[in-house]
């Protein structure tokens, strides 16, 4: 399982967007909803479970999409099942550390 994933630094904070590397440039739509899972918002590296793991404990906020991004976010504690929205049953999950 690899997953794409970008670093940003967003106020001071590590700002991490990551989705299943195979969503990665993919246009997802439900009704009027939206979603283009654009190389440039999620695509500078490909990690594995591992560094993804690493990654998603160590950031402040998170984009993340994808049935494994986001099913691997949960099984850490981070985030909640009641946040997680779907578009095309794709999951999309946006989390914001205190």
């Amino acid at each position: 399982m690899q997953f794409s994933a970008r670093i940003t630094d967003y106020q001071k904070n590590a700002m991490l967007n990551i989705c299943d590397a195979e969503l990665l440039g993919k246009k997802i739509t439900e009704g009027e909803l939206n979603m283009h899972i654009s190389e440039g918002y999620y695509g500078e590296k490909f990690v594995d479970r591992e560094e993804a793991k690493t990654l998603l404990q160590n950031s402040s906020i998170i984009n993340m999409v994808g049935k494994d991004t986001v099913s691997l976010s949960l099984e850490l504690g981070i985030g909640s099942e009641n946040g997680v929205k779907t578009i095309s049953d794709i999951p999309f999950l946006i989390v914001f550390k205190m």
